[in-house]
Order: structure tokens, then sequence, then C-alpha cells
């Protein structure tokens, strides 16, 4: 391939995913999902230093705890990054503020719709408002309520997922959302897939699962080790037995604990059914069963009864590698498809 096929193809990526980059203030509009337990200063603070914008993954921590992991992170990077806040948190307000007080650029505001309060102060406080949809008709709403930028997340991502792939949430919403910039996520593991959807009219990406298994990222070897070794196949959302006892589909690698669930599922079913528990007792039971798994598997390496969180690009991790290499494997990827194509032509 010729150097200069290679310089154009670089160049017109650039002016491909230039919106996202302006609205990031980054290099390559990538982002780092917010993978609660993973994505703290250390991992945050190297993907926005390798060019990329690092999010923090607020999850259940306190205000005092985030304004901690903000810090430790403007320590190790000048570059910016976003703070990941979930909706239901009960100390939300008090969340948007450290984020404010820290002059955090960038606040995404997930696992609901955002409440009219938090919408009003992230704007009022001067920083980017971003927001999940997962149909074109709330991303509508969310953008008129205040929204800057919105992330589209397909099925195939790991963690909580909704029912919709990214294949058909992309096609539904890029070409009819054009207000503000859309970065799209969910099972993207190559740099020619995140060129597909800019040319669809993304303003960029966001990527977890080939970041949680970085030499930064502080999950334990183990758990690192069982995405090398994983098949995208191997990424499976769990399994609701019986509708009486609703389970929010996550994605995760099966193991033992996935097989323990669903017998503690039956257990609590029968249980419910033999008038042993009530509905909600029995509900309770079945939510309680991962509570602190994924810390057990993130951090104590039990990927056997933990939690081990994946999305379906787990298949394309094929060895442990520094973030900057793996965002440079990305670009690489898909300059080399644009520079490909032009030679063809």
């Amino acid at each position: 391939m010729q150097p200069e096929s290679l310089t154009a193809a670089r160049a017109q990526l650039d002016r491909l995913w230039s919106r996202g980059t302006a609205f990031l203030g980054c290099e390559y509009a990538i982002l780092g999902g917010a993978m609660s337990w993973v994505s703290e200063k250390h991992l945050v603070s190297a993907i926005s230093n390798a060019g990329g914008f690092g999010v923090i993954a607020c999850g259940a921590m306190s205000p005092a705890q985030l304004a901690e992991q903000i810090a430790g992170t403007q320590a190790l990077t000048a570059k910016p990054f976003g703070v990941n806040l979930i909706t239901m948190h009960p100390e939300l307000t008090d969340l948007v503020r450290v984020c404010l007080e820290a002059k955090v650029s960038h606040i995404v505001l997930a696992g609901g719709i955002p409440p009219g309060p938090a919408v009003k102060a992230v704007k009022d406080g001067g920083a980017k408002l971003i927001a999940f949809a997962p149909a074109l008709s709330l991303a509508k709403r969310l953008v008129r309520s205040g929204a800057d930028a919105i992330v589209i997340e397909g099925s195939e991502a790991g963690g909580h997922i909704g029912p919709v792939s990214l294949t058909v949430l992309a096609q539904e919403i890029l070409p009819h959302l054009r207000e503000v910039p859309v970065f799209v996520a969910g099972g993207l593991g190559r740099g020619e897939a995140i060129l597909s959807y800019l040319e669809m009219g993304a303003s960029g990406a966001q990527l977890g699962t080939r970041f949680a298994a970085s030499a930064e990222s502080i999950a334990h070897e183990k758990f690192k080790k069982f995405f090398v070794h994983a098949n995208a196949r191997d990424a499976m959302p769990s399994v609701e037995l019986d509708p009486r006892l609703p389970v929010i589909p996550v994605r995760g690698l099966v193991n033992d604990g996935t097989k323990k669930f669903m017998a503690h599922q039956a257990e609590t079913r029968d249980k419910f059914l033999a008038g042993e528990v009530t509905k909600e007792e029995a509900q309770l039971l079945v939510e309680r069963f991962w509570a602190g798994a994924l810390r057990r598997a993130v951090i104590d390496g039990d990927i056997e009864t933990g939690s081990v969180m994946a999305g379906q690009s787990v298949g394309m991790v094929t060895s442990i590698q520094p973030v900057a290499e793996i965002i440079q494997e990305l670009i690489g990827q898909a300059v080399a498809a644009l520079a490909a194509r032009a030679e063809r032509i």
C-alpha cells in the first residue's frame, strides 16, 4: 500500500470523526465504556493519554469516593475525560456537584431517563451532557431536554443490555438524528467496524471489552486471561427462568456462576409457588444472587462464580495489550480499509 494512500486515508478518517473529536476535545473519537470496578483512574487516564476519551464509572461510589477518583485521574492526565453517573443513584445531585466542582468537562447520565434537575444542574454548571438512547423517539426527546450528545448501545455489549443490536439501532437512528453527535457502542472490536458506522453518520465509537483486558486495566490477571481465551458465543445474556420473577439481562462470560444462577432461580420459584416466600421476597432473592459478584470477578479474580461481564467482541481480544496499542491498532485498521478502497477505485 502506497504511503500517500495511507496519508490521505488518515486525513479522511480525521474528517469522518471530526465532529466527535471536537465535541470530546480529544485526538480520536474513541470513548472508553464505563465499566464498574474497571473504569477507574488508571484505565481512564491511559485512554485519554493515548488520544481517546476515558470515562470514569461512578457506579455505586459515594460522592467522596468519586471526588477521589476524579482527583486521581487528573493527577495522571491533563487530557479531557468524562464521568458516568447512574440516574438511579440516591445521591445523584451530590455526584453531579462533585463533577462540576472538579471541572469535569463531560458528564454521562446512564441507566434510565435523566431526571430534569440533574440535566439542569449539568447544563448550568457548564459541562457537556451525554445520554444513552435505545430508540430514535427517546433520542430525540433527550436532545430536546438538553442532551449534547447521544450514545446508542447495541445488545452485543457487555454488562446490562437492551434488546436491540447495534446494527439495527444504527439504521434506525443515525440517518435521522443530526442535531448532536451520536456515538455507537456494542460489539465493536475492529477499526473497519468503527469506520462503517462513521460513514453512516456516527461521530465516534465507544469500546469497553477490549479496554477491560488491557495492560493498564486493574482487573485481575485471571479476569483478563478469561477474555483472551473466550469466543463471542461465550458472552451470553443472563436467562430469565420465570417471567413472574424478572431478570434484567446482563451479558457476561458463561461460568459456574451462570449455571448456579439458573438453579437458584428454579429453587426460588419453587419456594414462591409453595407459598414459602412472597413474590417480593422471591424477586429480592433472585436479584441478590449476583450481589458483589462483579467485584469478585474483577478484583479478586473469581472467574468461576463471579460475574465476568463482557461483550461479544471478546472474541477479538487475543492478547493483553497496552491501551495505546489497542487504539493505534483500531486506527490502523480503519485507515488501511480506507486506503485499500481508494486504491481499488
